[in-house]
């Protein structure tokens, strides 16, 4: 495995691997790999010979009220996991590498930002959009890797490969999962033992909304208030609970096609995400 620091280093790195006849699958990151992360790499592992990893803290997408200094960061350790699950170069660019001035220009995401985590979070998807271009055109991969727990993400970044016909197939990979369903998270050790033990039913919640769904009920507006009602129940409180088309995330009365459930929740210590996709066609996850 190597490590390279410049765009200039990567690209020799990716052009030598497809001269070999090699396809590249990568797998963009901040940093501070955890077991999600592995199941990225190792997908792209299973499905490419050569995989890239990038692990770059941005900027961009940090509010003023968001401490880019405290995110947080090991290098030596992203390493060392990175090596054992298979990655074969890992692009680790200084903010001077990937903005060496001023951006002259960014992307501005018109859709699907004013809905989810984006509600709260004006210019976060902006500054996402913009590195993962960036990236995107610096590895120029065959395929890039996702994970699902971040579902408004990676819906945002499939939209702009669309919309900007950019020749790469995004591919989002299933949320890693403790035994009990509770999606895997760095925030989970903020809990108490007495919400850690609760916190499993936000993920039941959204399965029960899913199969009232897959059992012919359409309305939003009952998914809504069944996913309310349950979540209700909890010792917490809800941040945001939506039911939304998915990947376009819009609100439609009448759901079809592939639907997102989706849920943040605040305990104490702790804010938890989770979503559930469902495709009204297929009639599954």
């Amino acid at each position: 495995m190597k490590v390279v620091e410049t765009i200039k280093a990567v690209r020799n790195e990716v052009i030598a691997a497809k001269q070999t006849g090699f396809s590249i699958g990568f797998v963009p990151t901040m940093g501070y790999l955890h077991e999600g992360h592995v199941s990225l790499i190792e997908a792209a592992r299973k499905d490419h010979d050569f995989v890239v990893l990038s692990i770059f803290v941005n900027p961009l997408q940090f509010g003023p009220n968001e401490d880019l200094d405290r995110y947080p960061r090991d290098f030596q350790r992203d390493e060392k996991i990175a090596q054992k699950a298979g990655v074969d170069v890992i692009f680790y660019p200084s903010v001077h590498e990937m903005y060496p001035t001023n951006m002259p220009m960014s992307i501005h995401v018109t859709s699907g930002v004013d809905v989810l985590c984006g509600s709260s979070r004006p210019g976060h998807f902006d500054g996402v959009a913009t590195v993962v271009m960036k990236l995107l055109q610096i590895v120029q991969p065959n395929e890039a890797y996702f994970g699902q727990k971040d579902a408004q993400q990676l819906a945002i970044i499939m939209n702009m490969v669309e919309a900007f016909n950019v020749p790469v197939n995004i591919h989002g990979c299933p949320t890693v999962r403790e035994e009990d369903g509770l999606a895997k998270s760095s925030r989970n050790v903020y809990l108490t033992n007495e919400d850690r033990a609760e916190a499993p039913f936000l993920y039941e919640a959204l399965k029960e909304g899913a199969n009232l769904i897959l059992s012919g009920e359409t309305r939003r507006s009952v998914i809504l208030a069944e996913l309310e009602n349950r979540l209700g129940t909890g010792s917490g409180r809800i941040d945001y609970v939506d039911v939304l088309r998915y990947p376009s995330l819009e609100q439609s009365e009448q759901l079809s096609g592939k639907v997102i459930l989706a849920v943040a929740y605040f305990y104490k210590n702790a804010r938890l995400i989770d979503n559930y996709i469902v495709d009204i066609q297929e009639g599954e996850k």
